[in-house]
């Protein structure tokens, strides 16, 4: 399993990029830490969750005053 945002997840064996667009998130508008390591948005794709992995995925939002 894979930790993320907090929530144990079968991800195992997937690429970032596959997560995401599983989870319908928006590949240009979030930023992906694995493992408290920010990682780039051009290794999303090559870039596998492995057992026991901690990802925090951080989504950006307009707006404000």
């Amino acid at each position: 399993m894979v930790t993320i945002n907090g929530n144990s997840v079968d991800a195992v064996g997937m690429t970032i990029t596959a997560y995401l667009e599983k989870a319908e998130y928006d590949p240009r508008v979030v930023v992906v830490e694995r493992n408290e390591e920010i990682v780039p948005k051009n290794e999303y794709d090559s870039t596998k969750l492995s057992e026991g992995d901690v990802i925090e995925i951080v989504t950006f939002m307009g707006g404000g005053r």
